[in-house]
């Protein structure tokens, strides 16, 4: 039996050839197959180089295992979300590697209504199977066809905003040569269509594998210029970044600086408040301040969830929530099965850019100025639950408030840090936020002590 390195929390996630391959991907399917017995299955892939074999390998394991594919080509993951329910099929899987290095893919993979698969829900049952390799042959093997989802997809997506209402916007739009593009070809040709007076401006906008700009990854500080240029080159309204498979969009203000997901959190529950008074939001315990004062502010109730998109979901449908948000610049929405998108937030927020009147810097700015964040900082650390407990017994005797919801969180009323152990990479991950009217220390103060513990 072959161990399989590339099962992570969440998703499927490892190095090519040696912990993804065409072999594996098939056994992946099949497995998918055995377990579930779907009838049809959509399947999508994003653009790198080895995205296209591995899918078509994966294919071959649901066919064998007697399950209908449809094929969407290439898309971005919440296509395939999309797909898992808006068609009559019962799964859906996109083969992606997001934003990790060229030498890596990976899969993405949901059950009917786009119900997450991970290591809780069903993600460990198929590592086994698909480990020991004990599939049993079926009498009849499954089709295949494509399909092309992209039509119906924008139709939904244009339910979220009323287009009539969009006043004139330039818009800086960065596929990062990633899968984004075009799905923002459609909505631009819709915009048309309708006479919405958005002008696009298109930055590594065709799709290509070999990355010529770098891995599109706009967390990444150095990958933000080319955005930011753009933005103040065209004197745009805003600018918008893409991963490589388009679940998570980074937003730039008119100036061109980079806005952190934290403060774009409480912008689309405010977006969402001020339609729907009296919703629920949910959000991760990672910085949650601004938000909750958000909430506050247009009648809503926030919800506090574990950070990862399987936990947000989760509690969103138990509590029945409108949207969710983490400030890694993931965004739920509920009319869309409880799933992630990067396409509905910035229609959301043109939205509001139109009918405010508003930048979308004056529209942040009472934000940062009110609940300053240092954002997230990453370290690596050698053991991240000795670091956590090292934290946590320095700051004892002053007494916070303490919360595990996720890592540790300690709130001393005038600041506030989350530490946590990522669930996807080696790193601890730390997050400080402060109040500007207690009169904290400055922000760079907080990040520096906490800094200088986490690595001595």
């Amino acid at each position: 039996m072959t161990k399989l390195s590339c099962f992570k929390a969440y998703d499927i996630r490892g190095k090519l050839e040696t912990e993804l391959n065409e072999e594996i991907a098939y056994k992946i399917g099949r497995a998918y197959g055995q377990i579930y017995q779907p009838k049809t299955v959509a399947v999508g892939c994003d653009v790198r180089l080895s995205s296209e074999s591995l899918k078509q390998a994966t294919i071959r394991g649901l066919n064998d295992a007697g399950v209908n594919v449809l094929d969407l080509g290439m898309t971005g993951t919440e296509e395939v979300y999309f797909a898992a329910f808006h068609l009559d099929v019962q799964g859906g899987i996109e083969v992606t590697a997001s934003h990790n290095p060229m030498d890596y893919n990976g899969m993405k993979l949901v059950r009917e209504n786009a119900r997450p698969i991970s290591a809780d829900t069903g993600l460990k049952e198929i590592q086994a199977l698909a480990e020991t390799a004990a599939f049993t042959e079926v009498s009849l093997k499954g089709t295949t066809q494509s399909y092309n989802i992209l039509a119906e997809f924008v139709q939904h997506l244009l339910t979220y905003i009323q287009p009539e209402k969009i006043r004139p916007l330039k818009l800086v739009v960065n596929a990062g040569n990633g899968a984004a593009g075009h799905v923002i070809d459609a909505i631009e040709t819709q915009f048309k269509a309708l006479n919405v007076p958005v002008e696009f401006i298109k930055v590594h906008h065709e799709a290509d594998g070999t990355f010529p700009n770098g891995i599109p990854n706009p967390l990444l500080i150095e990958n933000r210029d080319s955005t930011s240029q753009a933005v103040i080159a065209h004197q745009a309204d805003m600018g918008i970044a893409w991963d490589g498979d388009f679940d998570r969009c980074f937003l730039f203000d008119e100036k061109g600086q980079f806005i952190e997901g934290y403060y774009i959190v409480g912008l689309l529950a405010q977006a969402f408040l001020l339609q729907h008074p009296n919703e629920k939001i949910v959000h991760d315990p990672r910085l949650v301040w601004n938000t909750q004062d958000l909430v506050e502010k247009y009648q809503g109730q926030t919800i506090q969830s574990k950070s990862g998109h399987a936990f947000i979901k989760q509690i969103m449908r138990e509590e029945n929530a409108i949207y969710g948000g983490e400030m890694s610049a993931h965004h739920y929405f509920r009319d869309f099965a409880y799933c992630d998108s990067g396409m509905i937030p910035w229609l959301l927020v043109a939205s509001l850019l139109s009918e405010t009147q508003q930048s979308l810097s004056s529209l942040v700015e009472d934000m940062i100025a009110k609940f300053p964040c240092s954002g997230e900082i990453n370290f690596k650390v050698a053991d991240s639950q000795a670091t956590i407990q090292k934290i946590f017994d320095h700051y004892a005797d002053q007494n916070p408030i303490i919360d595990r919801t996720d890592g540790v969180s300690l709130d001393f009323g005038a600041w506030r840090v989350n530490v946590r152990s990522s669930n996807t990479e080696p790193l601890l991950r730390l997050n400080i936020e402060s109040r500007r009217d207690k009169q904290p220390r400055p922000m760079q103060s907080y990040v520096d002590e906490l800094s200088a513990m986490i690595q001595s």
